[in-house]
């Protein structure tokens, strides 16, 4: 069987030290990517600036977020407003005649400095306090965003983003936009997949573990949470700007609430804390789920086998994001990840049972 660890033989650290050591990993991998690419000209359009797009820029953010809370083991309930800062900070750039490149740049670091003033508040505190510096941050961005017009406009104005291109190809399609947000959810990814083998990802782990004990051993827990908040903050506000030039294409202030910033927290503890793989798993089931459970409470409802008011389908939505959380708190705490996982080794081995559980 081609998906089988035998003959599978590493005799140098190189091969050893691979991201994808089995080859079935390799080829699996890339059939995804070019199924990606191709995409626009496998599924309508429709599907793709509906459901595709939207999910790998999702995927992108809950990525960012899985590096604070999956990695170093820090809260964050405001992870909203960290890419609000960015979506705003892109167009104000490129409305002043900076290129996309260098926008998107600077949407990342003006997210990253303000990131890490409120997370400053992890190197004196941690769990509950540190949410509630993090709910802080959530609130303070959402009041300067509305009551000051020279950011958003005002309370009820709407930011269209100008053209733009990125690497030369103008994003005025739905195919150019998809790819930019494929583009950036790839980085995303083998940046967070190669961050775990380097010195940073092991003391971000340690911090995770017991930040008492990781001082002890040598890791600077001041720096790290730092750099840890700085970095995360970064690519979650070039997240937030390619949400806005790729996806919404306009920006309010509604955009950007709590409610996203639980939706953020609930893609990652559902796909899994710390995976790469689970940011995908998780921002897929938190986007998909709501939607087919309306969908499927409609046509019970247009078929007279339920009846549901009008108020209530508003609700199902957020109702079906508390259902997934306590769920997977309950059945599978390590997320969708650990599933995925459970999967893959049985194969690895089958038709044997010794697959780790």
């Amino acid at each position: 069987m081609f998906y089988r660890l035998a003959g599978v033989h590493h005799t140098s650290y190189r091969s050893d030290a691979r991201l994808w050591r089995v080859p079935a990993d390799r080829y699996a991998l890339a059939l995804v990517l070019a199924l990606g690419v191709a995409a626009p000209l496998l599924v309508s359009p429709l599907y793709l600036g509906s459901y595709l797009l939207p999910w790998l820029v999702w995927s992108a953010a809950t990525l960012s977020l899985t590096l604070l809370m999956g990695l170093a083991g820090q809260l964050h309930f405001g992870f909203a407003a960290v890419m609000a800062i960015g979506a705003y900070t892109s167009i104000h750039l490129t409305r002043a005649g900076l290129p996309f490149e260098l926008a998107l740049i600077g949407a990342g670091l003006v997210s990253a400095v303000v990131g890490c003033v409120f997370g400053a508040a992890a190197l004196r505190v941690k769990g509950l306090y540190l949410v509630m510096a993090t709910l802080a941050m959530q609130y303070l961005v959402d009041w300067v965003i509305i009551n000051v017009p020279a950011i958003s406009g005002g309370a009820q104005a709407t930011l269209q983003t100008p053209r733009v291109s990125l690497l030369f190809l103008p994003l005025d399609g739905p195919w150019a936009r998809y790819w930019a947000a494929l583009a950036w959810a790839v980085v995303a990814a083998l940046f967070l997949l190669n961050v775990k083998r380097t010195a940073f990802g092991r003391a971000l782990i340690a911090i995770r573990e017991k930040d008492f004990a990781a001082a002890v051993i040598g890791v600077d827990p001041f720096r790290t949470k730092l750099v840890a908040f700085f970095t995360s903050s970064f690519m979650g506000g070039v997240s937030g700007a390619v949400l806005a030039f790729c996806y919404y294409r306009a920006v309010t202030p509604e955009q950007f609430t709590f409610n996203v910033s639980i939706q953020l927290v609930a893609m990652v503890l559902v796909g899994g804390l710390g995976s790469v793989i689970g940011a995908f798993l998780g921002a897929g089931f938190v986007l998909l789920a709501p939607i087919v459970l309306t969908n499927l409470v409609i046509a019970l409802s247009s078929a007279g086998w339920l009846s549901v008011s009008t108020n209530l389908l508003s609700h199902i939505p957020m109702m079906a994001y508390g259902a997934l959380i306590v769920a997977f708190l309950l059945l599978e705490p390590l997320g969708m990840a650990k599933i995925y996982d459970n999967i893959r080794n049985t194969f690895l081995v089958w038709p044997f049972r010794h697959a780790r559980r």
